[in-house]
């Protein structure tokens, strides 16, 4: 359960990065230990121990994180059995559940916390506590750019919901009883039911959602203790777990073995395998690119649709699939989902409990074949995530073609364009639209600035018309995201969006689109000479933002193909530790 630092030996209490502010002989070093004894604690509690920052994303509104105030707990237990001394900060909760216009805008505000406490205070360690979707990769974009011994404790799923003879899953079958409802199926007393069904206990989203995705993603680059990731939050197994993390940190310090030491260009490629394989949210994208580039590791688009074409889908859960992620725990979790994949994977590269990750998954099982699928019986012959090119994404755009309708993946139709969501939402069930199955529903202005923040809008309604004729998928276009629990021929991440000038924003009603998945295209069927024209007559929209976080965000946010960080903080440059003195 060891691996060893690039140093390859135990470094000296002297030399802990804490030992600069409690053991000097200086003034400072007198009042940060006078200071100390204010907060109650012992000399021998904390002077030549590894001191371990524990980041928790806590908060009374947030459903997914409302148990890691017990769960923090676990991990000052770990850390204190193991000799070092563990320290609570909290930081900004990101509750997809609440937050508005979209936890997007502030992905990178934790980012910045993250990595500004860390680099400030007198910690040498640190065990950070997420999971709800932008949680994982703010917390490891923030801890990358400081590069201390690291260790991720996902909250873990929520409990499968029920109602009446029905399994739930989070999101999934939100959707789809939603639209029910709106198709005439199902009444309100249905969906009252529905409300005390659908989430049953603490914990993330129970479908391989962008949750599950990111958390899956962040034990495949090495960064958890092995099957941290669908340990349902509730589960004894996720307090243990915990306990374990703390544990872990401190012989990761005296080790000195730093995140950068697991987050390298072989373990990036790992993580972008296993989320294809997963049949993963697309907004891992964005999350993973944007984490590399913390990382000093450059991943793009085209690595994600290499990449796809390597590995087959072999989980088989919702959306795309059957079941949810306490089947897949107890089938093998990821490693012995991983063991299917040993093939593509960078087999001796160190994660935080073992020297390779080949180490890691000797003895892995899987448990029930039908949940995860062996090689030759896979739920996918490709990745789950297609990147598509063309006139209207120069730049990019993703699609979760696993699902979708297939006999969509392949379609040509008319736009019909929203310019705004607010548009869309008070016109989409307009009987003057007469939307047909083959139209193209085109909505803009949802991106990065324009969203602003690119909320999940990108599961278009379909019209109440046609869903009571039983449409129940139709091709969507825009430059918003999805959440990973939602379905549909959804094209999504269209770069650049609309709100710059990018070539949605060009689209007219009556245009006919193109969508051609196996060939990996998206195309306007607009000449060039007329795009031009339409280009020359387009007008920048005004500044969403004028102070605040907001215009900090509109100044410095990248668009979607390059992972959605600051300009600022994706450079690569030096940032000095501070003087303790």
């Amino acid at each position: 359960m060891s691996g060893t630092g690039t140093a390859g030996r135990r470094i000296a209490p002297e030399e802990l990065r804490s030992h600069q502010w409690w053991g000097t002989d200086g003034l400072r070093s007198f009042s940060h230990r006078a200071r100390t004894r204010q907060l109650g604690y012992l000399p021998e509690e904390h002077l030549g121990k590894p001191v371990v920052a524990i980041l928790n994303t806590w908060s009374d509104i947030n459903p997914c994180h409302v148990h890691l105030r017990e769960r923090a707990q676990a991990v000052k237990r770990g850390v204190w059995q193991a000799g070092g001394f563990p320290l609570e900060f909290p930081v900004s909760t990101l509750s997809e559940t609440f937050q508005k216009p979209t936890p997007m805008l502030y992905r990178n505000m934790l980012a910045m916390e993250t990595e500004e406490l860390l680099r400030s205070y007198p910690v040498d360690g640190a065990v950070l506590l997420g999971g709800c979707d932008k949680s994982t990769p703010a917390l490891l974009m923030g801890a990358a750019s400081v590069d201390l011994p690291t260790v991720f404790v996902p909250a873990g799923p929520m409990l499968p919901g029920h109602w009446r003879n029905e399994v739930l899953g989070s999101g999934t079958d939100m959707w789809k009883y939603w639209d029910d409802k709106r198709a005439g199926l199902i009444g309100d007393c249905e969906m009252a039911e529905l409300e005390n069904g659908l989430a049953r206990s603490p914990g993330h989203c129970m479908t391989m959602g962008t949750a599950s995705t990111l958390t899956a993603a962040a034990e495949a680059l090495g960064v958890t203790v092995s099957g941290a990731s669908s340990i349902p939050a509730v589960d004894s197994g996720h307090d243990r777990m915990a306990a374990q993390s703390g544990i872990r940190i401190v012989e990761l310090v005296w080790q000195q073995l730093t995140l950068s030491q697991i987050l390298t260009a072989d373990a990036y490629e790992d993580a972008v395998a296993t989320v294809l394989a997963l049949g993963g949210s697309t907004n891992a994208v964005i999350h993973l690119i944007a984490m590399a580039g913390r990382s000093g590791v450059k991943l793009t688009l085209d690595d994600f649709d290499r990449i796809a074409r390597t590995v087959p889908v072999l989980a088989n859960l919702r959306p795309g699939g059957k079941y949810l992620m306490e089947d897949f725990h107890f089938a093998g979790g990821l490693p012995g989902f991983l063991s299917r994949l040993t093939d593509v994977l960078h087999l001796d590269r160190p994660t935080v409990t073992h020297g390779t990750m080949r180490e890691q998954l000797d003895g892995a099982l899987v448990h029930h074949t039908d949940v995860i699928r062996e090689r030759d019986n896979p739920l996918a012959e490709e990745g789950g995530v297609a990147v598509l090119r063309g006139n209207l994404c120069p730049d990019g755009a993703v699609i979760k073609h696993i699902a979708a309708e297939q006999h969509l993946l392949r379609h040509t139709g008319p736009a019909v364009v929203f310019d705004d969501y607010k548009e869309m939402q008070r016109t989409i069930n307009d009987p003057a639209l007469a939307l047909t199955p083959d139209h193209v529903l085109v909505l803009r202005n949802a991106g990065p600035k324009g969203g602003p923040g690119m909320p999940e809008y990108g599961m278009l309604p379909i019209p109440d018309y046609l869903l009571k004729q039983g449409v129940r998928d139709m091709v969507r276009i825009s430059d918003a995201r999805m959440s990973g629990t939602s379905y549909g021929a959804c094209v999504l991440h269209v770069a650049p969006e609309s709100f710059v000038g990018g070539p949605l924003a060009l689209v007219r009603t009556g245009d006919r689109i193109t969508l051609d998945v196996e060939a990996r295209l998206l195309h306007l069927d607009v000449s060039d000479e007329e795009l031009e024209l339409r280009r020359s007559e387009w007008t920048e929209p005004p500044a969403r933002y004028g102070r605040g976080y907001g215009a900090l965000y509109q100044d410095q946010i990248t668009q979607a193909d390059t992972g959605c960080d600051f300009t600022f903080l994706a450079r690569q440059g030096e940032v000095p530790d501070p003087y303790a003195g």
